[in-house]
């Protein structure tokens, strides 16, 4: 019996207060963090099985809060081992936490650490990299520009890894059939969407957080869930132009190939196979003539060399209908370097302008998108696709591409620097003498454009000292050198300067490092002096921006820069002889460019 005293009110029933999704968050990402600094106190022969056995018992833990009437099915494959208490009671909070947020949120959080917790070596080799909740979405958002209609499209991602885009798939799929009865909804979703994964662990991972968001469905519905997740080797696998979508963030990083696939896949190979290329390829096989793929990709393959045959089969079979640069903040992206863009291409579509777009990502959960414009394949479809990081570079890109002369019309030739010096150490010295060369480092090159005979650094000596059999070695001849290795947030992605004869002279030759990349005059037309004004000019930077997806600056898309023809190149000759501003030479190119109303 409860008494109330006089001046006491009733008490209301009051509901379970919300949980506060921020604090949630942080929560989860402190226990994430924790997470990771366990996984670095195991050895590395039995980390891959650890982290696999707490990422599902986090999952576990998530199905007994979130779905309490569901039963996962059993793990595809099985892990040996177990966890100790420690890791056990860690799995339980990270489960516990991620039931207090959207249950797809919920599942990214716990599918993704899997990927996390790997040895860093194990997860270069499977090229397996989280992806945000934010770039799933927005790909996600650009296949539905391109047609994809969720109540009846047949939806694929050929290397599923946590599931993070069919998750996000059956979702839309599910809302599209949201009047339906739930055991056709679950029919549907068990026939229209597959994943094929090669890390058994991962695709077990993936398959119960597909079974804990559609829980309702197979509660409701008394039958069991469908398997989602095929496991095994994508690269084996006999293609069928089935999928309306091709969906996913394929992995990344060069692959030793069987002579049968070199042979299968030697349409999109250019030198070495890397995965990404591959990929791409076998989404091109799956997908149905009018279908659409759309994939997460590092920006090397709009210019790389190595993209070059995959370059042409897209534009051929598979043309771009939008890209997405993507700008992430620092941490979004684990453990990944290389710039990143969202690509939509359609099987069998024509070859017209296709839209581009800037993503900021500010968080896992957001972006923000701004248009740059439309542009269009070059002719030779092989060749680097120009495309604008920002508005502006819209006409200029007009601009370059009407332009067809190249480095090789103004009688040059590129290629790196001979000497990788860590192949040399007993040669190298502190002093000049007989027989021995300045070797020129990266330093040498100035950031305003001057060549500096120094080396700077650390283990970087003054001379080199050639051997019988070092001929190779040795540069004789003037030449424009530009750093091969710059970094994002540097003013200018392209900084070069003349290495001059007279020097050269001096010393009977030169020996240059690797890190630089050497202009090399054959039958020169312009002189070094102006290519290196040239190379160093604001508009050639921007059209170069617009050319190379890396940090790295490559003999080949120095080759592939769009110039002016020799005849137009008479102005900035004067100028540069005169010693005339930046400024000036600036206005001279800008006008070869037809870019001096702009």
């Amino acid at each position: 019996m409860s008494v109330a005293f006089a001046d006491e009110k009733p008490r209301k029933s009051r509901a379970p207060k919300a949980p506060d999704l921020a604090v949630v968050r942080s929560e989860l990402a402190r226990t994430r963090f924790v997470a990771r600094a366990w996984a670095e106190t195991i050895p590395e022969s039995r980390r891959t099985s650890q982290a696999a056995l707490l990422a599902r018992a986090a999952l576990e833990a998530f199905a007994e809060k979130a779905a309490p009437a569901l039963k996962l099915t059993a793990p595809l494959v099985a892990v040996r081992g177990k966890l100790d208490v420690t890791a056990q009671q860690l799995a339980k909070t990270m489960g516990d936490y991620a039931a207090q947020l959207p249950v797809l949120e919920g599942c990214h959080a716990l599918t993704s650490l899997y990927t996390t917790l790997l040895p860093g070596k194990e997860r270069s080799e499977l090229g397996a990299f989280y992806t945000p909740p934010a770039l799933t979405k927005r790909l996600l958002d650009l296949a539905e520009e391109g047609g994809v209609d969720w109540k009846t499209a047949r939806v694929l991602d050929p290397a599923s890894g946590g599931g993070a885009f069919l998750l996000e798939a059956a979702a839309r799929m599910r809302a599209s059939l949201a009047d339906a009865e739930p055991a056709f909804i679950l029919a549907q979703l068990g026939t229209r969407l597959a994943g094929m994964e090669l890390d058994g662990n991962a695709a077990a991972l993936s398959q119960a957080a597909l079974e804990i968001a559609l829980a309702d469905l197979i509660t409701s519905s008394g039958r069991d869930a469908p398997l989602f997740i095929k496991v095994g080797d994508t690269l084996q696998a006999e293609p069928s132009e089935t999928y309306d979508l091709v969906v996913g963030n394929p992995p990344y990083g060069r692959v030793q190939l069987t002579e049968a696939q070199r042979l299968r896949y030697g349409r999109s190979l250019y030198g070495h196979a890397n995965l990404y290329g591959v990929f791409t390829d076998i989404a091109v096989r799956w997908a149905r003539p009018g279908g659409v793929i759309a994939y997460l990709t590092p920006t090397s393959a709009l210019g790389g060399l190595y993209y070059t045959a995959l370059r042409r089969l897209l534009a051929e079979e598979a043309p771009p209908v939008a890209i997405d640069f993507v700008h992430a903040r620092r941490g979004v992206f684990e453990d990944v370097l290389q710039e990143t863009l969202l690509a939509l291409y359609q099987k069998g579509g024509t070859q017209t302008e296709f839209q581009v777009h800037y993503l900021t990502v500010e968080s896992e959960l957001q972006a923000k998108l701004t248009k740059n414009g439309k542009v269009s394949l070059p002719e030779g479809s092989g060749d680097p696709w120009l495309a604008p990081r920002e508005p502006a570079h819209v006409p200029l890109i007009k601009a370059a591409t009407a332009l067809t002369s190249r480095l090789a019309d103004w009688g040059y030739q590129v290629s790196t620097g001979p000497l990788v010096w860590n192949r040399f150490k007993p040669q190298m010295r502190a002093k000049a003498g007989k027989g021995i060369h300045p070797l020129i480092w990266a330093e040498a090159v100035t950031a305003d454009g001057r060549f500096v005979f120094r080396a700077d650094k650390r283990n970087h000596a003054p001379y080199f000292k050639t051997e019988k059999g070092d001929d190779w070695l040795v540069v004789d001849r003037s030449c424009v050198l530009v750093q091969r290795t710059t970094a994002k947030e540097q003013q200018r992605r392209l900084i070069a300067a003349e290495l001059p004869q007279a020097f050269i002279k001096k010393h009977d030759g030169v020996i240059v490092e690797n890190h630089l990349n050497m202009v090399r005059a054959l039958k020169p037309k312009v002189s070094p002096a102006a290519v290196a004004a040239v190379l160093n000019s604001d508009i050639i930077d921007q059209v170069f921006r617009c050319i190379s997806g890396s940090v790295a600056v490559s003999a080949f898309e120095l080759e592939m820069i769009p110039l002016p023809p020799v005849e137009a190149m008479a102005g900035v000759e004067k100028l540069v002889s005169a010693g005339a501003t930046r400024a000036a030479i600036e206005g001279a190119l800008r006008s070869a460019y037809g870019m001096d109303a702009a």
